[in-house]
């Protein structure tokens, strides 16, 4: 099987400018750094312990902030290497402001890409982030003697059972992992099936909370806009069509119910489709605005559309309601607990798959809510509408946090 994925690698490496060029078209890969997925780095080493973090996506980079955070304090550690597969986390890091780490995208798992990439950056250990499995690279790791650790892993039944499928192959893959570090029960009792031999469930890292959240604001003249509005629901992560959810709540509260100087906020996953957001909110004959926009924001305006990357805690932080995306289709959901740590409510469709126990606990504190239509959704909304609701730092959800952080922290210090 191993000698199978290396051959459909060498085959990926042959296809991969076109794959690459078709993404920089699409502007989901940089023109300026394409060339690091071959493992050319545009970023020096220094002297010195290192230490190498991969995050596929924003959703797996934010959730590690807190712990990177630790590692910028240890002294014995002198460069972080972060690496990541999507264009918009390399965004999101850039607004990390985080002194000893280096932003590198994600080599082609590719031997002997693989080679010269470990080679060049020798880290003492590299942290696989959730449900990133590359075979290559982890064979490579192993064979280099560098601690292997698989954090807040997350294993989904579709996943497990496609790992099972190759049996003594996926064993010697997982056999591997000097540590792996669940973030839920169902993800510990899948990894032990599979062969891994270290595993500490200490909790979900998405709990813990970055120093940076209490500083993250949105300019003045924003906050004084909107302190002048009513937000009737801030949209966070939205895919595509979940958008209508939205505008048909913002025509039936400014129609039926007659609310005025009200206004709702759409975040969108992928900024790409801010046009296309724009369209659907004017077909409707409502007016949008975009935050990108350096014009002033008129006192009419019915949508505000959020086209860049990392603000979404800033209005959180101004927001009551939040209905998280990607749950009325079949994507899974987003993570909930930024909102929730600031003392947002949070409605969410019925796709939820990939935070089923995270949604579990918020709802037995009655900080989440399902509904199953549009209809049902609406009623929610105005239900919490009519309720007096606070923003704050929830300390039970950061208290929970601090402690998995803590754990988690000392279990990995001992091992590296």
């Amino acid at each position: 099987m191993r000698l199978i994925y290396r051959i459909i690698s060498e085959l990926f490496l042959l296809i991969s400018p076109i794959i690459i060029l078709y993404r920089i078209l699409k502007k989901k890969e940089s023109i300026n750094r394409f060339f690091e997925r071959y493992g050319i780095n545009s970023k020096h080493r220094k002297r010195g312990k290192l230490i190498w973090f991969h995050c596929s996506s924003v959703g797996e980079l934010l959730s590690i902030v807190p712990i990177l955070e630790k590692f910028e304090n240890n002294s014995k550690i002198k460069q972080i290497l972060i690496t990541t597969t999507t264009l918009s986390s390399s965004k999101i890091y850039e607004k990390l402001h985080l002194k000893k780490a280096i932003h590198q995208f994600f080599p082609i798992d590719n031997k002997l890409i693989i080679n010269k990439f470990v080679n060049y950056w020798r880290p003492s250990a590299f942290f696989l982030c959730e449900s990133e499995i590359w075979p290559n690279l982890i064979h490579n790791i192993y064979k280099n003697k560098i601690k292997l650790i698989l954090l807040n892993a997350r294993m989904t039944s579709k996943s497990y059972n496609r790992w099972m499928k190759f049996g003594s192959f996926s064993k010697k893959i997982f056999e591997k992992f000097d540590l792996c570090l669940p973030q839920n029960n169902e993800t510990q009792k899948r990894l032990n099936f599979l062969g891994a031999k270290k595993i500490c469930n200490l909790g979900n890292l998405k709990f813990s909370t970055s120093k940076n959240l209490k500083d993250n604001i949105l300019e003045k003249k924003i906050i004084n806009f909107f302190s002048r509005k009513k937000i009737l629901i801030t949209a966070a992560s939205t895919h595509f069509d979940e958008e209508n959810f939205i505008i048909q709540n913002h025509l039936y509260f400014a129609k039926k119910k007659k609310i005025n100087n009200f206004i709702s906020i759409i975040v969108p996953r992928h900024i790409e489709r801010t046009n296309q957001i724009k369209e659907a909110v004017e077909k409707f004959s409502l007016k949008p605005h975009l935050h990108s926009s350096k014009e002033n924001i008129k006192n009419n305006i019915d949508i505000y559309i959020v086209d860049t990357y990392g603000e979404l805690n800033k209005f959180y932080k101004i927001s009551k309601i939040v209905f998280m995306g990607g749950s009325l289709i079949n994507h899974g959901g987003q993570n909930p607990l930024e909102p929730a740590k600031l003392g947002c409510k949070i409605i969410h469709g019925p796709c939820i798959d990939n935070f089923k126990e995270i949604y579990k606990k918020l709802n037995s504190m009655n900080i989440s809510t399902k509904f199953k239509s549009y209809n049902h959704g609406t009623k929610i909304i105005e239900k919490k509408l009519n309720k007096k609701m606070l923003n704050f730092y929830d300390k039970k959800i950061i208290a929970y946090g601090d402690k998995v952080l803590n754990l988690t922290y000392s279990e990995i210090t001992r091992l590296i």
